[in-house]
């Protein structure tokens, strides 16, 4: 009967029954060697997730995503809207990334990296554990009337998450508006942001359902990268796998049979125990092969490591492997269609990190006046221009204006000559151009103007200019 409701499993999701409905996953506690190695590199992470918004380099913040002004710092490099294509270039960098490393190594971003993963396996669900016991305790729990304790463990592990999901939705709002935003919000109170406070209390609301209840449902239903592995993934791709060469043998696997030679009886090294299948968080039975809602967080790997030396059979029945090293004793490879995302990788990575060190401090925009035409300001024709100047650095700019490079002429600015452009700031104005008619050629002239603040130059910037039309 075992056998039978295992191959009926790949029919549908590990997560839903027969009748459709969701089947609840309770994990076992995992432990063992790489879920240690995946707590160190979860603390290096949470720490990173909740200080990179708040850390600044040269005055910009080191992460912001701001998408309401169309602002956007990564690692401490500031991007407008002028900059709109160095940030897709960057976001294009990364799906290459992600698509190169799947091809080699599987999904292993869910399980190591991803902060769905991180957050759920190794925030809530360890306070889970800790307010409710293991997989047992909890089914236990959840089978029970609504007595006391159960009424008190709920609430409390319910309390915690909403604190936990409120935290969370404090620094993801440092990551969209700016963290100093953010403080100046909360030292305002909530009376002065009450929209702010809505908007905070809605995405507080979104992480609490999600660790509460959809959980895993949001690997498998709402992240796309789950379907992408399966356009990714071949036979040489390293996966979290299990032997079935070894664990399946002539005669499949079987429980452990007192005094049993298993070389004799044929039987491979898999006792059925099926606790893979109980410490698995996505509720999936690896034997089965790789599967869509497989994180790669290698549970499943500690924990028949350890069962394999409770009955002294050797580890890595279930390991990191590609399909071909487990059939045909192959070793990893780069395969051509790695090489090919790994030249893609690298010349857009040069690519951007050329136009990210050649581009300007400041983005100046210079455009004549719509529907103006010329005018004669005694021996020279005058244009009226409209200018923008955007400082992209975390200091102010003091002394900025604007000098007529080519061709001779001169540019005065409506106000003060010259003017301020504070940091991660703008300006906008009017100027004139005036020019001698000797130096323009025909009825539009391109003309170059320079800007600078103090004795440095920090943009240029070309337009037309349009004069009178000449007759030969």
């Amino acid at each position: 009967m075992d056998d039978l409701h295992d191959d009926e499993f790949r029919d549908r999701l590990g997560t839903v029954d027969e009748e459709g409905k969701r089947v609840w996953v309770y994990p076992k506690k995992p432990n063992g060697k790489l879920y240690k190695y995946r707590k160190t590199l979860t603390w290096f992470l949470l720490a990173f997730l909740f200080a990179a918004p708040f850390v600044k380099i040269h005055g910009n913040q080191f992460l912001m995503f701001n998408v309401l002004e169309r602002r956007f710092n990564i690692f401490g490099f500031p991007f407008w809207p002028q900059d709109f294509h160095l940030f897709v270039i960057s976001m294009i960098i990364g799906v290459v990334f992600v698509a190169l490393f799947t091809v080699a190594f599987g999904r292993i971003f869910c399980g190591w990296i991803c902060p769905q993963t991180i957050f759920m396996e190794m925030v809530f669900r360890r306070i889970e554990y800790w307010i409710e016991g293991d997989r047992n305790a909890q089914i236990k729990l959840d089978k029970q009337e609504w007595n006391g304790e159960k009424i008190r463990k709920k609430v409390f592990k319910w309390f915690v998450f909403f604190v936990i999901s409120f935290l969370i939705a404090n620094v993801f709002l440092a990551y969209l508006t700016g963290s100093d935003e953010l403080i100046e919000m909360v030292e305002e109170g909530p009376a002065g942001n009450m929209g702010t406070l809505i908007a905070l209390l809605i995405f507080t609301a979104v992480f609490f359902y999600i660790y509460v209840w959809f959980r895993e449902q949001v690997c498998i239903i709402v992240c796309p990268y789950g379907r992408l592995q399966g356009a990714l993934l071949d036979n040489k791709t390293i996966v979290v796998a299990y032997d079935h060469v070894r664990g399946e043998a002539e005669k499949g696997r079987g429980r452990i049979v007192k005094n049993e030679d298993r070389l004799l009886s044929g039987k491979g090294d898999c006792i059925d125990c099926k606790l893979c299948v109980s410490v698995c968080p996505m509720g999936i039975d690896i034997r089965n092969g790789t599967q869509l809602e497989c994180t790669n967080c290698t549970a499943c790997i500690d924990e028949c490591n350890t069962i394999m030396d409770k009955v002294g059979f050797p580890q890595g029945l279930i390991r990191y492997a590609s399909e071909d090293e487990i059939t045909k004793k192959e070793k990893f490879v780069f395969t051509t269609r790695m090489k090919g995302y790994a030249a893609v990788l690298l010349i857009l990575t040069g690519v951007f990190t050329g136009m990210l060190f050649l581009r300007n401090d400041a983005e100046a925009t210079v455009l004549r006046l719509p529907g103006q035409l010329f005018e004669h300001k005694g021996e020279n024709i005058s244009n009226v221009f409209t200018y923008k100047v955007i400082n992209k650095t975390g200091r102010d700019f003091n002394d900025v204006y604007f000098v007529l490079a080519n061709p001779k002429g001169t540019v005065k600015t409506v106000g003060a000559p010259r003017f301020k452009v504070p940091k991660e700031g703008m300006v906008s104005g009017t100027l004139f151009v005036e020019i001698n008619p000797a130096w323009l050629k025909g009825d539009k002239t391109k003309i170059t103007l320079e800007v600078y603040n103090g004795d440095k130059r920090i943009d240029t910037e070309t337009t037309n200019f349009l004069g009178p039309r000449t007759f030969n």
